[in-house]
């Protein structure tokens, strides 16, 4: 095996495991609102998500094709800018997922390419339109329009059911839920796994494996299926309960409008083949729920900290991927790939570490809110 080709298997590796913490840290985006209304159970609830987010992976390659060939110039891009900006999001997820923010990963991703890819070969490496049209612009609007079609939903049930026994109301949107959450969890399938697919075709073009403008193989299809789909069991427990019962204390029926109007949003911006960030969706369509129901208890102040963080994600996960490539073209060759791999692997293990003290995990994760993502009483379970 030549040099080259331990690179490329670095970065396949290391695209895969992005893969796999974007199952996790997204989870929530499905079923957090399920899990706190008792919808289902907490480990059903990442199960039933997983099985769906590895169906949905299968279903459309359209945002995989904008990744690989939309944002930068495919031939501007080696393997060595490829595993600096898998990098830059990695890192910012496991950050983001310790803290229990739900950031975008999918930003998180396109920042450290795009990130790296200056870096290596200046700004015009860029295609500047197609971020700006398909990234940024869908990011801007897509959580106002899923909280506005969920506040409207929610108003609507409120006030089609406002004579039917509170007992009997419950119980179907609970039914109703598990439907919405399912729609969901394939929506994101269809969207968040085509992205490290992307990244994984864009390598393989980057190695002269592909031609440009290539599209997925069958085997990164379907390898990217099963690592979101194995993170999402993992349940990122942390971000379940920021979206959960952080933002906004939700019933059934707040529950299924604002899955509900997620799964739409999420839907209709993978057949146009918008990157399109299913956390900023499902956190506009929580909020939405909250505005939509009169009385309802709305965090704005934990709505705001979230927001603050998207606005990072981009430009830090760039940031990052920057000075990922600059360590690694500085060492050169497959020994820079090789310590900005090693870095990773470290940095996982730390986060993992940290997190444990103490655990947000599927007994506790429901707890009373008090202003922290980790529960008031403490835990010694091991954290998912």
């Amino acid at each position: 095996m030549t040099g080259n080709d331990v690179v490329l298997v670095l970065v396949v590796v290391t695209a895969l495991g992005f893969d796999f913490t974007n199952g996790f840290h997204d989870t929530g985006n499905a079923m957090a609102t399920s899990i706190v209304t008792g919808a289902l159970p907490p480990r059903v609830a990442v199960a039933i998500s997983a099985v769906l987010n590895l169906v949905g992976a299968f279903l459309s390659t359209a945002v995989a094709a904008t990744i690989a060939s939309g944002l930068v110039n495919s031939q501007d891009v080696t393997l060595t800018v490829v595993m600096a900006g898998l990098t830059g999001s990695i890192l910012w997820n496991l950050a983001t997922w310790y803290l229990g923010i739900p950031s975008s990963s999918s930003h998180a991703l396109i920042g450290g390419v795009v990130g790296a890819t200056i870096a290596a070969a200046g700004a015009s490496a860029v295609k500047w339109q197609g971020l700006v049209g398909k990234v940024i612009v869908p990011a801007a609007l897509s959580p106002f329009i899923a909280g506005a079609v969920s506040a409207l939903g929610t108003y609507l049930v409120y006030r089609l059911t406002r004579r039917v026994a509170e007992g009997p109301q419950r119980h179907g949107f609970r039914l109703g839920q598990v439907g919405s959450a399912c729609m969901v969890s394939l929506a994101h399938g269809t969207n968040d796994a085509q992205k490290t697919m992307g990244v994984i075709t864009l390598a393989l073009i980057a190695n002269g494996t592909l031609q440009s403008g290539a599209s997925a193989p069958t085997w990164v299809i379907g390898s990217c299926a099963v690592a979101i789909a194995l993170g999402t069991y993992i349940g990122g427990w942390r971000v379940i309960r920021a979206l959960g019962k952080g933002l906004v204390e939700i019933d059934p029926p707040q529950g299924m409008a604002s899955e509900s109007a997620s799964a739409a949003v999420i839907l209709s911006s993978t057949d146009f083949g918008y990157s399109l960030s299913t956390t900023h969706v499902a956190t506009g369509s929580i909020l939405g729920a909250g505005v939509g129901r009169k009385g309802a208890v709305v965090r704005w102040h934990i709505a705001h900290r979230m927001v603050a963080a998207w606005l990072f994600t981009l430009p830090a996960a760039a940031v990052v991927g920057a000075l990922a490539y600059w360590v690694a073209n500085g060492i050169g060759g497959t020994a820079g790939v090789a310590v900005i791999f090693a870095v990773l692997v470290l940095a996982s293990i730390a986060f993992w570490f940290a997190s444990r003290r103490p655990a947000v995990t599927p007994e506790n994760v429901n707890a009373t809110w008090t202003g922290s993502v980790v529960p008031a009483a403490p835990t010694d379970e091991v954290p998912q």
